[in-house]
């Protein structure tokens, strides 16, 4: 119910946004009475949100393909039978992983969970949730982009994602003994062996039910064609799916960074993005409520790094991919609720901990 209402409200938000973009550029239609917003705001706006949206774009389907390539012509097989057994090997495999398989977060929950009731141990398949999203070739380059005379910013992001992973990932080998999964495997099992056997059922007697079962047909006919190697329809149809539900979240966050860099008190902005905490967790927050793609979310923190701390910056960078809003739904759909609340204190604790460590570091 809860994910429901969050898709419903995220939805209407994007038709929001679509609307907000056809007056703009429509020449044919009047904007609305707003004269209590000066000409000089309504401008800056308009460029810091069209701006965003241009810069981040190549970038979200340069992900969505490279994603969706993965997604249908690598098996999960193939990425279990690559991890060692070894737990800090695990690790270390685990948040490294992301260079060869690039998958954005927005798709690695389903991943990891079919992972997982393959084999994949719980603490590997955490670390992959944490870092596949930030520790991979084309955020790195976004992240260098957007940050172009920052170039340190992209390296940094790479070094504290890599931390975080690691250390959570040493606590749950360590304290976490107990299946987290909503499902177990041999629950898994069971339904997948049902489900198997009545698809056997069915073609073995869909020559004789093909008059009195059209849903049976259908399912046993999109079954046969993709036996047939029909993937490439199928890689475009998925990331056409990833570029529509990432470009929504890459709207509303645009358009919520134009709105406090416009119309907030620049003096407020400064008073918060200079304090030494109050910088990080507003950005904690910012990130967490905007649940931006880690291909774009560089381009967002860019357009604050004259008004808070590069350190600030540092964190939201690493902990929106981490936990933000669908994610938290999304963990919550696969692991149980003690697990998740467990991850969530352990992801704030070392992202706000290392990126201050950073700071005092790299950026003093």
């Amino acid at each position: 119910m809860t994910s429901t209402i969050y898709k419903w409200s995220i939805n209407f938000l994007f038709l929001g946004c679509i609307v907000i973009l056809f007056m703009i550029f429509s020449n044919s239609l009047r904007l609305p009475d707003l004269s209590f917003i000066n000409s000089t705001n309504l401008q800056s706006f308009k460029t810091m949100f069209i701006s965003i949206i241009l810069e981040a774009f190549p970038f979200i389907l340069l992900g969505v393909f490279l994603s969706s390539i993965l997604q249908i012509f690598v098996s999960d097989r193939a990425i279990s039978r690559m991890i060692p057994k070894n737990p800090i090997l695990g690790i270390l495999f685990a948040c490294l992983i992301g260079i060869i398989f690039p998958v954005c977060e927005c798709g690695m929950i389903p991943v990891v969970r079919r992972l997982i009731l393959k084999g994949m141990p719980i603490y590997v398949a955490v670390v992959f949730v944490l870092t596949g999203p930030i520790l991979n070739p084309i955020v790195y380059f976004a992240t260098f982009t957007a940050f172009r005379t920052r170039p340190e910013i992209a390296y940094t992001r790479m070094g504290l994602a890599f931390v975080v992973a690691f250390i959570i990932g040493l606590f749950i080998y360590r304290f976490v003994k107990k299946n987290p999964l909503r499902h177990s495997a041999s629950n898994h099992q069971h339904v997948h062996d049902l489900e198997q056997n009545h698809i056997n059922t069915g073609e073995q007697e869909v020559a004789s039910l093909h008059d009195h079962s059209h849903d049976h047909v259908h399912e046993h006919s999109h079954d046969h064609s993709h036996s047939h190697g029909n993937k490439f329809f199928a890689m475009l149809g998925h990331a056409s799916d990833e570029f529509f539900e990432m470009g929504k979240y890459l709207m509303f966050g645009s358009m919520v960074t134009a709105l406090i860099q416009t119309f907030m008190a620049r003096e407020s902005l400064v008073s918060i993005g200079h304090g030494p905490l109050s910088s990080h967790l507003f950005m904690m927050g910012f990130a967490y409520i905007l649940s931006l793609c880690s291909t774009s979310d560089a381009f967002v923190a860019s357009s604050f790094v004259n008004t808070f701390t590069t350190g600030s910056l540092l964190t939201f960078l690493v902990f929106g991919p981490m936990l933000d809003m669908k994610g938290t739904l999304m963990l919550l759909s696969v692991f149980k609720t003690r697990f998740v609340l467990l991850l969530m204190g352990m992801i704030i604790i070392t992202v706000l901990v290392g990126s201050l460590l950073f700071e005092r570091i790299f950026f003093q």
